[in-house]
C-alpha cells in the first residue's frame, strides 16, 4: 500500500515540458501519426475504363472499387449498366492484380501504435516528469523506443511508398493490359478514370516526416538519460589538469 501511495503521490500536473523540445516534438509526433494512419486507412477509390463493342456506337463503362487494405487481387470488375453484360463478356470474372495489404497494414498498425505511445509519453511528461528525471530506466527505455521507432518509420514508409507506386500502376495505365478480353473478339478498351490518390501521397509524406521527427527527437531524449550525464562527466574529467606538485 505504501508503494502504491508513493507512486500516486508522484502525480504532479506540469505543462512546462510541452514548451521544451522533448514534449513539443512529442505533440508533433502524435499529430503526424494521426495523419499517417488516417490518410492511408481511410482511402477508398475507383478505377474504370471504356469498352467499345462491335456494332455498337455507345461505349460501356467497366469499373472496380478498391480500398484499404488494398487486396486488389480480390477486387473484381463490374459493368455500370444494369442490362446484359456489355460485349457478351463476363467482366466480373476479371480481378485487379496485386496484394499490397502487408505494406499497408504494417504502415497503419505501426502508426496507430505510435499514436498510442505518444499519448502515454505525454501523460508521463505532464504528470510524472519528476519521476521520469529521477529514474534511470524510464528515460533510457524512452530513448531506445525512439531509435526503434525512427528506424521502423523508415522501413514501413519505404515499403508503403513502393506499394503506392504499384497501386497507381495497377489501377491506372496498366489496367487495360491486364484484361484478356480487351482487344479480343473485336472489343476495344480505352482509358477511363481513376480516383485521385493524393491522400496516399500525403500518407507517404507524413511517414517520412515522422521518421525525421523521431530521429531528431532522439537527441533530446538522449539528453534525459544517464548516458548523457556520464559522457559530460567523462569529458570534464578528461579536460582537468592536475595541479603542480610542490618541490
Amino acid at each position: 500500500m505504501g508503494g502504491a501511495e508513493q507512486r500516486m503521490s508522484g502525480l504532479q500536473i506540469n505543462l512546462s515540458p510541452l514548451k521544451e523540445p522533448l514534449g513539443f516534438i512529442k505533440i508533433l509526433q502524435w499529430v503526424a501519426a494521426i495523419f499517417s494512419f488516417a490518410t492511408c486507412g481511410g482511402f477508398k477509390g475507383k478505377t474504370s475504363f471504356k469498352a467499345s463493342c462491335p456494332g455498337q456506337t455507345k461505349n460501356e463503362t467497366i469499373e472496380a472499387a478498391f480500398a484499404y487494405p488494398f487486396r486488389l487481387n480480390q477486387v473484381s470488375l463490374h459493368e455500370t449498366a444494369t442490362q446484359d453484360p456489355p460485349c457478351d463478356v463476363t467482366w466480373s470474372s476479371y480481378f485487379l492484380i496485386g496484394d499490397f495489404s502487408s505494406s499497408a497494414q504494417f504502415y497503419v498498425t505501426f502508426a496507430v501504435l505510435v499514436f498510442l505511445y505518444c499519448i502515454a509519453a505525454l501523460v508521463l511528461y505532464i504528470g510524472y516528469m519528476n519521476l521520469y528525471r529521477e529514474s534511470r530506466k524510464i528515460p533510457f527505455t524512452d530513448f531506445v523506443i525512439t531509435l526503434i521507432a525512427a528506424f521502423l518509420w523508415l522501413v514501413s514508409t519505404s515499403a508503403w511508398a513502393k506499394a503506392v507506386t504499384d497501386i497507381k500502376m495497377t489501377t491506372g495505365e496498366n489496367l487495360i493490359g491486364q484484361i484478356d478480353s480487351c482487344n479480343n473478339k473485336g472489343v476495344q478498351c480505352s482509358s477511363g478514370s481513376v480516383t485521385n490518390m493524393g491522400s496516399l501521397n500525403v500518407s507517404v509524406i507524413f511517414g517520412f516526416l515522422n521518421m525525421i521527427l523521431w530521429g531528431g527527437n532522439a537527441w533530446f531524449v538522449y539528453k534525459e538519460t544517464s548516458l548523457h550525464g556520464q559522457s559530460n562527466v567523462s569529458t570534464h574529467g578528461a579536460g582537468t589538469v592536475a595541479p603542480p606538485t610542490g618541490m
